[in-house]
């Protein structure tokens, strides 16, 4: 485990989003209510406050991902942030510049908020446990560790369709085993007192040990999802099948994949989440993802808002937040 107590301030605010591991469930509740408050901004024909106007964004993707970096852009310009991408690939990094000589220099330009992906895990809690007070990190996924502002979009997907979590039935579909997301998903489902969580795949895309977590583990899809009133489907990452993980795409789907007749063991008014990209026909098939149950689009919406009030949170300019 990473020690995530480098994301609280002094005062025990947070001060980073680096992990949802260890947050309270008061705590997600203040990110999720922030985030219904600013996704009304989005139906306006004027998209933005000024909370963050003087405060400089930073995209620094290690890893190429469109939807991510395209929603944390979005929400700092809602806020009336300047954004600054970076071109990792063609950055000083590249020419042997450390990670921490490449954000002080970013620094050194009054960039204060750091929007960050990177392979490794524990990148952003290792910039986050070198830089001054002034400066905040935001996870934006890190290896197989954690990626938080995805699983609080989608806590707050569920919450918008189905706010008793204390009553939910919540299954986890597909690569546990390498999923950053996933992990994140499980430790904020259980800080907001989700208490029947089953996680479900092959054998060998479950991580050992993996009911430590507080889940129940089946390999099994079609016992697994029985009677559950939210369906979260993980990407499958093609790789996987070439270190003979997995059987090949067509073996999965069959024997792991989301279809209009497996959905119809969940709950009638079951609804199904999907972080993306989608690989139709392989882990879901497209007559769930585009049907009445299925609600991947409005996840999508549905960052904007999250991103932004987890931005406001961290940097002290929520509304009604203490200075």
């Amino acid at each position: 485990m990473i020690d995530g107590d480098v994301q609280f301030d002094a005062n025990g605010r947070l001060r980073h989003c680096l992990t949802t591991e260890g947050l309270s469930g008061d705590q997600v509740r203040e990110i999720l209510d922030l985030a219904e408050s600013f996704a009304d901004v989005n139906d306006k024909s004027i998209k933005k406050v000024p909370l963050l106007r003087g405060h400089t964004v930073v995209n620094l993707f290690f890893e190429t991902s469109t939807r991510t970096r395209s929603t944390f852009e979005l929400a700092a310009k809602r806020l009336s942030a300047d954004v600054l991408n970076i071109d990792v690939a063609r950055s000083a990094t590249t020419k042997g510049e450390s990670l921490l000589d490449t954000i002080a220099n970013l620094r050194a330009m009054q960039c204060e908020l750091f929007v960050m992906r990177h392979p490794d895990s524990g990148a952003a809690h290792y910039v986050a446990g070198h830089v001054d007070e002034a400066v905040h990190v935001i996870n934006a996924g890190d290896g197989q560790h954690a990626h938080p502002t995805q699983a609080l979009l989608d806590v707050f997907t569920i919450r918008r369709h189905k706010p008793a979590f204390a009553d939910l039935s919540v299954a986890i579909v597909g690569d546990l085993r390498h999923s950053r997301v996933a992990r994140s998903q499980i430790h904020a489902l259980r800080a907001l007192g989700t208490r029947d969580i089953r996680v479900i795949g092959p054998r060998t895309l479950l991580p050992a040990a993996v009911e430590s977590l507080g889940v129940t583990a089946h390999d099994d899809i079609d016992r697994g999802i029985a009677d559950v009133d939210v369906i979260i489907m993980l990407r499958l990452q093609r790789e996987r099948m070439e270190h003979a993980l997995l059987p090949s795409e067509r073996e999965y789907f069959a024997g792991w994949g989301l279809t209009p007749e497996r959905l119809r063991r969940a709950r009638p008014d079951a609804i199904v989440l999907h972080p993306g990209p989608t690989n139709r026909g392989v882990e879901i098939h497209s007559a769930v993802a585009d049907g009445p149950q299925s609600v991947i689009l409005e996840q999508v919406t549905n960052g904007i808002a999250v991103r932004m009030a987890v931005m406001a949170l961290i940097t002290g300019n929520a509304p009604g937040q203490p200075a």
